[in-house]
C-alpha cells in the first residue's frame, strides 16, 4: 500500500524533468500521470471481484509483481510512449494488489479492536505514501535523476512479494462459477475507463464541451447497462445485495466527496508553496512533512482506541470537522503568508485525516460478507480513485479559471494565483460538509460484537454455560438486556 500511494505522489514532483529529458509536449506530459490513474481507476472493481473469485492472496502476488516489473520498465524509457506504457502497467498491476488488500485484512483480524489496529496502520500507510513521496521526489530528482523515483519501488517491491508469500494464508477463492460474467466485467470496466478519461481531460476541453459531456453520456450509459446485467444474471459480477447496505454506499459516498476535496490540500498547497512563496520541490515535501506526521500519530496512535471506544461514526464525524477547518483555514490564506502562523495550523489540523480516514475504511468494510471482501474493498477502492479524478479535474480547472480572469483585470500573479487556490479550497470545504451532512444522516456504528470466550467466560464456567448467561432477553420496553 505504501508503494502504490507513493507513486502515486513521487511523480508529480519530478514531471518538469521527466518533460525535459524525454521531450513530452505540455499536452502529452499528463499522460504519464492519466495512464496510471485511468488504469487503475477502472480495474479496482474488476480485480477486487476477481480476488474473490480466485484467491486474493494470489490476487495481491500477482499484481505486486506486475507493478513491480512496470516500474523497472518506466524507470528505464527512453521515450514517452513506452514510459505511459509504463504508466498504464504500473496502474494496471496497483489495481490488482491494492483492490484485495483491505478484503485481505478483515479476513484476518476479526475480533473488532484488533481490525481497528489494522485498518489504522493501512490508512497510515496511504497517508505516509503521499507525504513521503513528495519529499522522495523531490530530493530523487535533485540528487539522482528522475528514473530513480520508479527505481526505488524494485526492493519495496521485491520484499513486499517474498513477505507475503510467507505471511499471508491461502485461499482458494469460491470460483469462477460465482460470478463469471464476461460481459459485465466488460461493460464496468470500460466505462469506468471511458468516465475517468473525460474526467481527468476536463481541464484540457472544459466541463461543458461536446467531448466532455459525450464521454461523461457514454460512461453513464455503460455503467447502467452494468447495473442492469447484475439485476439480471444468474452469476453477477457485482451482486448488488452489497449496496443495499447503508454502511457500504453511505461510507463509499462519504470517501468519494472526501477525497475530492482533499485534493485540494495535497496538490493545491503544494503548487501555492511553490508558485506563490517561491518553495523549491524538496522544501515544499519538507513544509507538508509535520501533516505527515500527524496524520501518523492520530491513525496509528490514538484512533483504533477512540473507535473502540466511541465508535466508528463519532469518529469520522470529528474527523471531518477538523478537515473542514483545514480548507477554511486554506481559504483564507494570504499571498505573504507565514509558514508558522498562517500554515503549520492548517498542518496539525490535518490530523482530521488520520481519524476520518480509518472509520470511514472499517465503515465500508463492516457491511461486506467474507465472500465480498474484494468486492468491498475494489469498490472502496474506485470511489477513492473517482473522487481524486473529480478533485483534480473540478477544483483544479476552478483555481485556473479564476486566477485567469483576475490575470487579464490586470492583477499582479501571486495574488491572482492565490484567489485561484482560494476559490478550490472554498469549494473543497463545501464538498466535506456535503460529507459531513451525509456521513450523520446515513451511518451507523456498527454493533459490537461481543468479546472473546475467554474475556467473557467466567472461570470454570462452560460455553454452554456462557452462553446461557450472556444470552439477550427482551426486557420491559421491549428492548434487548443481558442478563445478570
Amino acid at each position: 500500500m505504501l508503494m502504490t500511494i507513493l507513486d502515486g505522489s513521487i511523480v508529480t514532483v519530478a514531471m518538469p524533468a521527466i518533460q525535459s529529458d524525454l521531450g513530452f509536449t505540455p499536452v502529452g506530459l499528463s499522460w504519464v500521470v492519466n495512464a496510471y490513474l485511468i488504469a487503475f481507476g477502472s480495474l479496482l472493481l474488476l480485480a477486487g471481484r476477481l480476488g474473490d473469485l480466485l484467491g486474493r492472496r494470489r490476487m495481491f502476488l500477482a499484481g505486486t509483481a506486475v507493478f513491480t516489473a512496470a516500474s523497472l520498465l518506466a524507470g528505464v524509457a527512453t521515450s514517452p510512449g513506452l514510459l505511459v506504457a509504463a504508466r498504464f502497467l504500473q496502474g494496471t498491476g496497483s489495481a490488482m494488489s491494492s483492490a484485495v488488500g483491505l478484503g485481505i485484512l478483515i479476513t484476518l483480524f476479526t475480533e473488532p479492536r484488533e481490525r481497528a489496529r489494522a485498518i489504522a496502520v493501512f490508512s497510515f500507510t496511504g497517508a505516509a505514501g503521499a507525504s513521503l513521496g513528495q519529499v522522495l521526489g523531490g530530493v530523487l530528482t535533485d540528487a539522482l535523476a528522475w528514473n530513480w523515483i520508479f527505481f526505488i519501488n524494485l526492493p519495496i517491491g521485491l520484499a513486499t512479494v517474498l513477505v507475503a508469500l510467507r505471511a499471508l494464508p491461502a485461499d482458494r477463492g469460491i470460483g469462477l462459477g460465482a460470478g463469471a460474467d464476461v460481459l459485465g466485467a466488460v461493460l464496468v470496466t470500460t466505462g469506468l475507463m471511458t468516465g475517468i478519461y473525460a474526467v481527468v481531460k476536463i481541464e484540457e476541453y472544459g466541463a461543458g464541451s461536446a467531448h466532455t459531456l459525450g464521454l461523461g453520456a457514454l460512461a453513464l450509459a455503460l455503467l447502467a447497462g452494468f447495473l442492469v446485467r447484475q439485476a439480471r444474471t444468474a452469476n453477477p459480477l457485482m451482486p448488488l445485495r452489497i449496496l443495499r447496505s447503508r454502511s457500504v454506499s453511505g461510507a463509499n459516498a462519504v470517501q468519494m466527496l472526501m477525497v475530492a476535496a482533499l485534493f485540494s490540500f495535497q496538490i493545491l498547497v503544494a503548487l501555492y508553496l511553490q508558485k506563490v512563496l517561491g518553495y523549491g520541490a524538496a522544501e515544499t515535501g519538507l513544509a507538508m512533512l509535520p501533516a505527515a506526521a500527524v496524520i501518523g500519530a492520530v491513525s496509528l496512535g490514538v484512533s483504533a482506541r477512540l473507535i473502540t471506544r466511541y465508535g466508528e461514526r463519532n469518529v469520522l464525524l470529528t474527523g471531518l470537522v477538523l478537515l473542514v477547518g483545514v480548507l477554511g483555514l486554506l481559504a483564507r490564506v494570504p499571498v505573504r503568508a507565514s509558514y508558522a502562523t498562517d500554515l503549520l495550523p492548517v498542518m496539525l489540523l490535518a490530523a482530521g485525516f488520520g481519524l476520518a480516514l480509518p472509520a470511514l475504511t472499517s465503515l465500508a468494510m463492516s457491511g461486506a460478507e467474507e465472500k465480498d471482501a474484494g468486492l468491498a474493498s475494489g469498490l472502496f477502492n474506485t470511489t477513492q480513485q473517482i473522487g481524486m479524478a473529480l478533485g483534480i479535474a473540478v477544483l483544479s480547472t476552478l483555481a485556473a479559471t479564476r486566477t485567469e480572469s483576475l490575470t487579464a483585470a490586470g492583477h499582479p500573479t501571486a495574488e491572482a494565483l492565490t484567489a485561484g487556490y482560494h476559490l478550490a479550497f472554498m469549494v473543497g470545504a463545501a464538498l466535506l460538509l456535503a460529507a459531513l451532512a451525509i456521513a450523520f444522516t446515513t451511518l451507523r456504528t456498527p454493533s459490537r460484537t461481543k468479546k472473546t470466550e475467554t474475556e467473557e467466560r467466567p472461570a470454570g464456567a462452560s460455553t454452554a454455560d456462557q452462553r446461557a448467561v450472556s444470552a439477550p432477553v427482551e426486557g420491559a420496553q421491549g428492548r434487548p438486556t443481558m442478563r445478570a
